[in-house]
């Protein structure tokens, strides 16, 4: 396959280029993946609804030609800034890691801790039994 070479953390393989749809190929996308109905929506539908735009005189008829246009840089971007997250996202691992070692310190030793099972703030503990409630009514 001729084209420029994809580099180790593109997400689609060479030899399923030739499947993906005509318009991600033509753009390029390496980190988003459209779909055939995606692709068709973001093409064709942008089409229909800038003809649709022009029709209504709500816009003039170069939007024909621009809505699409506009519609591919914002994918285009949308992949750039996909790329750049997962390379960023790539070195967290090993930034985090780095930075775990230097805060970590190894402990060794023993903490000695004191219990009194009497002195246990918000605890009451009482063996004796619990007298019955009487009612004391006034018209007894």
């Amino acid at each position: 396959m001729t084209g420029p070479n994809r580099t180790a953390w593109a997400t689609i393989p060479a030899d399923e280029e030739r499947y993906r749809p005509l318009y991600a190929r033509l753009l390029g996308l390496r980190f988003v993946n459209p779909g055939g109905v995606l692709c068709f929506l973001f093409f064709e539908g942008t089409v229909a609804l800038a003809v649709l735009l022009a029709l209504a005189e709500l816009v003039t008829w170069w939007a024909v030609l621009v809505l699409p246009a506009v519609v591919a840089v914002m994918v285009k971007l949308n992949d750039m800034v996909a790329a750049i997250v997962v390379r960023s996202a790539a070195l967290v691992p090993e930034q985090e890691r780095d930075r775990f070692r230097r805060q970590m310190e190894p402990v060794v030793g023993r903490a000695r801790v004191e219990w009194i099972s009497h002195s246990v703030p918000g605890v009451v503990i009482n063996a004796d039994p619990v007298p019955p409630n009487r009612r004391t009514d006034p018209s007894d």
